[in-house]
């Protein structure tokens, strides 16, 4: 009877042209969706490949003429080291570090438009420094977020969803045929069941189509492992978040009230759960939690920044102080030197700063743990974030990034700190090796290669994700049961 049931709403729905007409226009905006996010995601890939090229590029011409000085030094101990044996040819231009796009990077923007995705790590710049430089965007562009899959999914696919389903049984009692169906031998719950899947399988294989087609589009290859199951994930996440919404119309459609008040109510439910509640919950969170302005941040480095140049010999004498290793043999020529102390002055600035960058990041761990902890009070942002998550844009792949850049920034400043105080800035034959970088400098200069965290860590996440997403749909799904019985009883 089932099945009966399913190939008559079929016929129905086939035969009003509406439902063509909605897919289409859908499908519109899923193209430009998938566009934005296929654009981006080559972007990045474009923009590592050219780091990565330009990184090798600038230590393999430095490599050579360092050879070329090695073996001209031979005949000429007292030739002057070009430019590339000194510190800065590799230590002070600093290493392009980038975070490589997820496999399914083109289905979300994500965090992108907020973390830069690539920075350069160096002598002169410090931890907080990293990540500040980031590129000038449009204000509303960021407010409003780039239209993606995943906003897609988030905000329109329950339009869609609605828009197919708020008449359920309003339209049969309006046609006069809704106590025909009562008088039949079957449950109008079976009725409703058999109404809701075909709709239900109409608008998420849909949207299905729509994610593999923004996969491929990216670039992903959907036949690796790793891919596939981000896809299962995906898709899942998708069928419970359209199965809300259409436990959601059936609770409305079992109130009784006519189609028009059906649409209206499932506007208003749709309006409050996707904008207005997660918009209550982020002014919650930044007023129990507030990080550290931006104003802030900078007010703190430009005062530590003027005060360190006032006082830079001694900055420096005190960094010899806790470095003695570093000092050098004639310790007060190099206290006057204005590289030595300029670095000394980086350190003092990046000291004084990191008590405010750390309450901020802080802050901000806060922050998430609180929405993590109360997203099922709105299936939007339970969604987002599982949907994030597997996409690779979420804000936890990139606080990961973020790490490993500043722990590589860290192993890049004790590697080549030591040489900036041997520099060889002389001729004479006695000073020419003091900290002279060689051939196997430019081999064996520090990498950086992100490391993805556990799969365990991201699955914990998705699955907490899919744990606030069921919440909320057990909490429609028991009452529209009960609502739906006493509505038989009515009709």
């Amino acid at each position: 009877m089932l099945i009966r049931i399913i190939q008559h709403e079929w016929r129905v729905l086939n035969a009003d042209k509406t439902v063509y007409i909605l897919l289409a226009l859908f499908g519109v905006f899923v193209a430009y969706a998938i566009y934005n996010g296929a654009s981006l995601a080559r972007a990045q890939r474009a923009s590592l490949e050219f780091l990565q090229n330009e990184r090798e590029e600038r230590f393999a011409r430095n490599k050579a003429a360092v050879e070329k000085y090695e073996r001209e030094r031979i005949a000429n101990p007292k030739l002057k080291p070009p430019p590339e044996t000194i510190l800065a040819a590799i230590a002070s231009t600093g290493y392009n570090v980038a975070l490589p796009p997820a496999p399914l990077a083109a289905l979300s923007v994500g965090q992108g438009e907020l973390y830069p995705p690539y920075t350069r790590v160096s002598l002169w710049n410090s931890k907080q420094d990293l990540f500040s430089e980031v590129e000038n965007k449009n204000p509303l562009n960021l407010l409003s977020g780039r239209f993606d899959l995943v906003f897609f999914v988030i905000y329109l696919y329950p339009l869609l969803i609605l828009a197919l389903s708020y008449n359920l049984l309003s339209e049969e009692r309006e046609n006069g045929t809704l106590a025909l169906l009562a008088a039949q031998p079957v449950s109008l719950a079976r009725i409703v069941i058999g109404k809701v899947v075909l709709r239900f399988g109409v608008a998420l294989a849909a949207t299905v189509l729509f994610s593999l087609a923004a996969a491929l589009v990216g670039g992903a290859n959907l036949f690796d492992a790793n891919a596939a199951l981000l896809v299962s994930w995906w898709i899942l996440t998708v069928a419970l978040y359209g199965s809300f919404w259409f436990a959601l119309a059936c609770l409305v459609n079992a109130v009784g009230r006519n189609s028009a008040a059906n649409a209206a109510m499932l506007a208003a439910c749709w309006l409050g759960l996707t904008l207005v509640v997660p918009s209550l919950l982020n002014l919650l969170v930044t007023s129990v939690y507030p990080t550290p302005s931006r104003v802030e941040l900078v007010t703190v480095t430009r005062q530590a920044t003027v005060e360190t140049r006032e006082a830079g010999s001694q900055l420096l004498a005190a960094y010899f102080e806790d470095h003695p290793e570093l000092a050098p043999g004639d310790r007060e020529k190099n206290i006057k030197d204005s590289v030595s102390i300029d670095f000394a002055n980086h350190r003092e600035v990046e000291r004084r700063v990191a008590p405010l960058a750390a309450r901020f990041d802080e802050q901000l761990a806060k922050q998430q743990r609180v929405v993590g902890f109360l997203s099922f009070l709105s299936p939007s942002i339970a969604a987002q974030e599982a949907l994030e998550d597997i996409a690779g844009t979420g804000a936890a792949r990139y606080q990961n990034f973020r790490r490993q850049t500043a722990t590589f920034h860290s192993e890049w400043q004790n590697r080549y700190s030591p040489t900036l105080f041997l520099r060889a800035t002389r001729t004479d034959a006695a000073e020419v090796d003091r900290g002279r970088l060689t051939p196997a400098d430019y081999d064996n200069y520090p990498r950086f290669s992100f490391v993805e965290e556990a799969a365990n860590e991201a699955a914990r996440r998705i699955l907490l994700g899919l744990t606030a997403l069921a919440i909320p749909l057990a909490l429609v799904v028991f009452p529209a049961v009960r609502r739906m019985r006493r509505f038989r009883a009515a009709a």
